[in-house]
């Protein structure tokens, strides 16, 4: 036993509870925070050395970004009324293959992803870890945050150079750009956290994801015109996030004349940020409810 006699009685003292072994011990294990920006990495690689998730969430929106440029730009441009200055093909469906994105970042992505993990046995394998589901959580955040914003900027930047698309240059047009990317993206992680307990397994995942969002990207303005949609559908199409993440998106891209082709004929921005909201807290709190791991005695 390691003892001092530096007391003034000459007695001894153990000066184990202070050796830099007990002190390591007690202090040096990592927080929550930490723990789950450093799997932002981990998930970030996992996620491109998947490749069908590559392909169907990352790339799916410039290769219909090219499909739509080349396949109606015959058609001449889109204009929001007679005599009124159009857009081509292209410009206007930008913004919506960018919400398009956004949702297939984080509903499709996390919603697969989770549901394999539960059904491969990683979920009941972390679980008798002392990994904490808000550590593993904010690597699935991160991860989409990353990838979603990456995708964003690579979309972007083939839509100015490939198709000659033109960019806004209003700061404000950037900052409107910033906050429905953000709150989208976190809305649609969430989203996807709670669309995760549907599938019965991983196999079935991708079969009970992948339609619904596909119904919600032809109804919310992504592959067809929104205007041009009958009243009922746009109605439906109103009641999800897609819509509002695409209208958005609209009113950073488009000229502010193509407002009067919206439901109220305005971007209606207030109403984007309140949907989005109440959609994230609804995310949130059927996440809460639904997710748990799986554990060898559940």
């Amino acid at each position: 036993m390691s003892t001092t006699t530096d007391r003034a009685d000459g007695t001894a003292r153990d000066i184990r509870s202070t050796a830099p072994d007990a002190r390591r011990r007690r202090g040096t294990r990592p927080g929550r925070l930490a723990v789950g920006i450093g799997r932002i990495g981990y998930e970030v690689v996992g996620y491109f050395r998947t490749p069908d998730a590559v392909f169907f969430t990352f790339l799916f929106p410039f290769i219909m970004l090219g499909i739509f440029t080349a396949a109606f730009s015959s058609s001449g441009d889109i204009q929001p009324g007679p005599g009124a200055e159009g857009i081509s093909v292209g410009a206007y469906y930008l913004p919506g293959l960018l919400a398009a994105g956004m949702l297939l970042s984080g509903v499709q992505n996390l919603a697969i992803d989770i549901a394999m993990e539960k059904s491969d046995g990683t979920l009941k394998r972390l679980g008798g870890t002392p990994l904490s589901p808000v550590s593993y959580f904010l690597g699935k955040f991160g991860q989409v945050f990353v990838t979603g914003l990456l995708q964003a900027a690579l979309l972007l930047l083939a839509a100015a150079t490939l198709f000659g698309i033109a960019l806004p240059t209003e700061p404000e047009k950037w900052a409107t750009f910033a906050w429905v990317f953000v709150l989208g993206v976190a809305t649609s992680a969430l989203l996807g956290i709670a669309l995760s307990s549907v599938p019965r397994s991983g196999k079935s995942a991708a079969a009970v994801v992948i339609p619904i969002l596909l119904v919600l990207q032809f109804i919310s303005g992504v592959y067809l015109q929104f205007y041009a949609l009958p009243e009922w559908m746009q109605n439906l199409a109103s009641l999800f996030p897609l819509k509002w993440m695409a209208q958005g998106m609209r009113a950073v891209f488009l000229p502010e004349d193509f407002a009067v082709l919206e439901q109220n004929e305005s971007w209606d921005l207030g109403w984007v940020a309140l949907v989005l909201l109440a959609w994230l807290v609804v995310g949130l709190v059927v996440s809460r409810l639904t997710f748990r791991w799986i554990r060898r005695d559940a």
